[in-house]
């Protein structure tokens, strides 16, 4: 029996991608953005393949990237909600993951969830750098669109 295995390419094909980050918490997502480009770059990717769209915060991040997939093969979304003393944080996270997964489900193009939810601001630094345990999470969301965009389209030539 032959079994055929797909498996993600993290290598550029030509693909137009998008990052969403929202500008709330910006000492934390420019540096999700810095780390999400970074690894673009090192695929392969040209300026011209990368659009960025900064929306004021975390909330407008599904409609900012409903809006960008028409225009690119895929989005990464970079944001940064730190928890507070009140329920906003649980809304703002619920509406954020809620919004996120119905795209990445329904627009048939990868949409890769890079928004920390952390209790505190060390906990998001820690994230958002490569120099920490833990990485820099926007790198992380970018690869994996990569490799995503890979299995897309390995995927649909079966």
């Amino acid at each position: 029996m032959s079994i055929k295995t797909i498996t993600g390419k993290a290598e550029d094909n030509g693909y137009r991608v998008g990052i969403v980050a929202s500008k709330w918490n910006s000492f934390i997502t420019d540096k999700l953005l810095e780390g999400a480009l970074e690894v673009l770059k090192s695929k392969g990717f040209q300026g011209d393949q990368v659009t960025v769209v900064r929306c004021p915060g975390a909330y407008e991040i599904p409609f900012t990237t409903k809006a960008l997939l028409s225009k690119v093969d895929g989005v990464i979304t970079v944001g940064a909600v730190i928890r507070g003393d009140t329920p906003h944080f649980d809304y703002v996270c619920q509406a954020v993951n809620n919004g996120v997964l119905k795209l990445n489900l329904q627009s048939k193009k990868p949409v890769v969830f890079g928004v920390l939810t952390t209790d505190n601001v060390e906990q998001a630094s820690e994230r958002s750098t490569s120099e920490s345990n833990f990485g820099n999470k926007g790198a992380e969301a970018a690869l994996a669109l990569v490799e995503m965009l890979s299995i897309r389209d390995q995927i649909d030539k079966l």
